[in-house]
């Protein structure tokens, strides 16, 4: 019987280096990276775009179910049973008896989220894996800074208490959304969740420090940390080596170098 992959392997996602935190993880990923880029071009329509989009859910939820997810050693007959008595796998596997919520976060997690659920209706008993919905908005002030983030609807099916609870939203700029459904749920829904995760394409140094002072047990999986506002001098050191100093956001909070705003392109808002 095979035994080579009893033992799981922790930090199984490579990752580029940063001074963030142990609780972020930037993909090292060119292939990612490269359907990041074309997807942020503006050469990229419907139906193209929202392909894209569901390649790079599919990676970074194996990147989160890799990294952060509980593993179990199962023993496992193969089709060659039949024939010899050492056709059995064992190995470490993730355990399919974790309890999962995928939280919609209504402007642009609408489709990564439903792409979360599929996923782990696959790997997990589907009898515990849920999808909830929150339907958010930006608040803004008259200048278009966003000064937080309205609750203005939910569907949201029960407990998070000893689930792991994940947050698939593309842009993550401010923090401010994010920290404020985080909070939502541990003010209404159980303050002991087994894991709290977002996933975004994009985020900012802004964001991240936003979620570690709010959530700071929060895992960050991200494919890009744009810091574009920045000065020259800043952007010449490794990420997070001076975050004080790191911008990656314009006047009004949109992503630079980013992609625009995703949840319009995601539902061709302005057709």
């Amino acid at each position: 019987m095979e035994t080579a992959y009893e033992r799981p392997q922790a930090g199984r996602v490579e990752a580029v280096e940063h001074a963030y935190g142990p609780n972020v993880h930037v993909l090292a990923d060119p292939f990612a990276l490269g359907l990041l880029a074309r997807l942020c071009s503006p050469a990229v329509v419907q139906p193209e775009f929202n392909a894209i989009v569901g390649q790079l859910y599919r990676h970074l939820m194996v990147a989160a179910l890799n990294t952060c997810f509980p593993t179990t050693v199962v023993e496992s007959e193969t089709r060659m049973h039949a024939y010899t008595p050492n056709g059995i796998f064992r190995g470490a596997v993730i355990d399919p008896t974790t309890r999962v919520v995928c939280v919609d976060v209504a402007r642009a997690g609408i489709l990564p989220s439903q792409i979360c659920f599929d996923i782990a209706n696959t790997v997990f008993d589907p009898s515990g894996v849920r999808q909830d919905h929150l339907i958010m908005s930006r608040r803004v002030a008259e200048d278009g800074r966003v000064i937080g983030a309205d609750i203005s609807g939910t569907k949201i099916g029960g407990p998070i208490d000893d689930r792991c609870v994940l947050f698939p939203d593309p842009m993550g700029a401010t923090g401010g959304s994010l920290s404020a459904a985080i909070s939502y749920y541990k003010e209404n829904f159980g303050a002991a969740p087994r894991l709290l995760a977002t996933l975004n394409l994009i985020v900012t140094p802004q964001f991240i420090r936003t979620l570690a002072a709010d959530h700071p047990e929060a895992h960050i999986f991200a494919l890009r940390v744009d810091r574009g506002e920045s000065a020259t001098d800043v952007l010449a050191t490794s990420l997070g080596a001076r975050w004080d100093d790191e911008n990656g956001l314009n006047a009004t909070d949109y992503i630079v170098p980013g992609g625009g705003g995703f949840g319009e392109l995601m539902n061709n808002s302005w057709v």
